[in-house]
């Protein structure tokens, strides 16, 4: 049985009302693109509400991926040509 001043119940609590800032979205992002997310932000993350700003980062962040490296294969091959 928990009393209402029990760590999870603290925790619960502020999960459900925590929304994550800008920088947290980013590092939340860049760490699932890795695969190294702790279960702690992918919980935040899920209950937070607003989907449209993980897949607004994500899509940017992809895209500058997808850029950077279709830029560094052209910088090798018009390098050894």
């Amino acid at each position: 049985m928990h009393s209402e001043n029990s760590p999870a119940n603290n925790e619960n609590h502020a999960e459900s009302h925590e929304k994550p800032g800008l920088w947290a979205v980013v590092m939340s992002v860049l760490a699932a693109m890795f695969g190294v997310q702790t279960e702690a932000n992918r919980r935040r993350d899920f209950s937070s509400g607003n989907p449209m700003a993980y897949i607004v980062i994500f899509v940017i962040f992809l895209a500058l991926f997808v850029l950077t490296i279709a830029g560094i294969v052209t910088l090798v091959i018009s390098l050894s040509s």
